[in-house]
């Protein structure tokens, strides 16, 4: 393995690859610019992983992408993506999935540039390098000591639509690489690693990850974790259900438990704080700002706006009034995608990144546990209009189901904090609908249904 570059500057390689990223990063399913032209790259660290003057080269990228700024938003100096870049002579028919483009200058002209993840052998390169605790320039392969990890196990990138990029290794593994990274503590790593030492099983304890330390700053790369072979994704697992006309209930009641447990064991291991009256009204405000910026994006939240407002004020009242909440750290980003059941029948919670797009100073504050709640009773919601017809009674059975689950374990209700509840299901309906208008317009009645709902004063219409 081969040293790294790291600058502020253009390097040759980069030169050489520049035409072909400006295309095809937007259209990977990870890249958060779509909608504005690549204009240029700034190079935060490069690295040689395997020499290109073989059959295969391997370079490890972190790359500041530079755009235009959005209309009305702050000059930005752009987001870092991690790439790993395979270098080939011609690729095979099995990797054209994986095709950047054909290098025609600098030195890697006359080459084939792919995505590396997409062949077992560049994402054998991670995984022997973990095992090693290597240190290659900027980059630094850590893991646990206790672990062992085999020698020999054979890579397989998963390849369903998601905000980052997943190998597995035989069945043993699973090493989640980010795409797009920011310098600090990432909670996808920080999190798992607070709750083994608190000997939770609810979520996969951290076997290695890596970083790379730039400039005095420090960005988590990747996290290597015990992959649950068999396991059924919640919400791929509540899909079938519904299809077969099958009850969730209970398995919304036993997901409410782990969530109530994960939960549990973040408040004795993390840090807690109370939120009192001005820390609520900041709450308050974020939330009403961004209802704001949502009816400027997609006016069909327009006529909901008053409603939805007063959801916010319900709360903020309850702060003058002198109630006050404990925060904790959380997960940031529950839904039945987050949740995997194993074979046995046991609930794990998996990806504690938060939501990608929040800062990460913002997803590593303390929040009331609630908000975890609000994201998977969205999900359940969900879940129930993905079918034709909908299926609303079976949302409302396994919201109830869940909350009674979660109850169980903490001896608490989440619905006996309604107005609380409200603020964050409504909240969290707010982003999906202008997450859906971006994205998935055809999805866009699904948040709208519960727009309505969340938008009545009446607390029987919205239960």
């Amino acid at each position: 393995m081969a040293d790294t570059v790291t600058s502020s500057g253009t390097t040759p390689l980069l030169t050489s690859l520049d035409p072909l990223l400006r295309a095809w990063l937007p259209r990977q399913r990870w890249f958060a610019g779509k909608g504005r032209p690549v204009t240029g790259f700034t190079p935060v660290s490069v690295t040689e992983l395997l020499p290109p003057d073989g059959r295969l080269g391997l370079y490890h990228l972190l790359l500041r992408v530079q755009q235009p700024a959005a209309p009305g938003a702050p000059p930005h100096p752009g987001d870092c993506y991690q790439l790993l870049i395979g270098v080939r002579e011609a690729l095979p028919p099995r990797l054209a999935p994986a095709l950047i483009g054909h290098v025609t200058q600098g030195p890697l002209a006359g080459r084939t540039v792919y995505e590396a993840l997409y062949d077992p052998r560049p994402a054998e390169v991670l995984l022997e390098a973990l095992r090693a605790r290597a240190r290659i320039g900027a980059l630094r392969f850590e893991r646990e000591s206790r672990q062992e990890i085999r020698a020999g196990l054979v890579a397989r990138l998963m390849t369903a639509e998601q905000s980052n990029s997943s190998v597995v290794y035989g069945d043993t593994f699973i090493l989640k690489l980010l795409r797009r990274v920011v310098p600090g503590v990432n909670p996808d790593l920080e999190i798992p690693l607070a709750l083994a030492r608190e000997g939770c099983p609810r979520v996969p304890a951290p076997t290695a990850w890596l970083h790379a330390d730039v400039d005095a700053q420090s960005y988590v790369l990747a996290v290597l974790q015990p992959f649950v072979s068999g396991a059924a994704d919640g919400w791929e697992l509540a899909l079938r259900e519904l299809a077969k006309g099958e009850d969730f209930a209970a398995e919304a009641r036993a997901l409410g438990r782990a969530t109530a447990e994960v939960h549990t064991a973040l408040a004795r291991a993390l840090p807690t704080v109370t939120l009192g009256h001005a820390q609520l009204q900041l709450l308050v405000d974020s939330m009403t700002e961004r209802l704001a910026a949502a009816v400027q994006a997609v006016p069909a939240l327009r006529p909901y706006e008053h409603g939805l407002r007063s959801a916010y004020a319900a709360l903020a009242d309850l702060a003058a009034e002198g109630h006050t909440w404990t925060a904790q750290r959380v997960h940031g980003d529950l839904h039945l995608g987050q949740c995997l059941r194993s074979p046995s029948g046991s609930w794990s919670l998996i990806d504690f990144e938060g939501e990608p797009a929040r800062p990460l100073a913002e997803r590593r504050m303390p929040q009331p546990p609630v908000r975890d709640v609000a994201g998977m009773l969205r999900s359940f919601d969900y879940a129930a209009h993905s079918v034709t017809p909908p299926a609303p009674d079976w949302a409302h059975a396994c919201r109830a189901a869940y909350c009674s689950g979660y109850a169980e374990v903490t001896g608490r209700d989440p619905r006996t904090d309604p107005v609380l509840l409200r603020a964050y299901e409504t909240d969290k309906a707010v982003y999906e609908v202008v997450y859906e208008a971006r994205h998935r317009p055809d999805w866009l009645p699904v948040p709208l249904n519960a727009v309505r709902r969340l938008a009545l004063p009446d607390q029987e219409a919205r239960s």
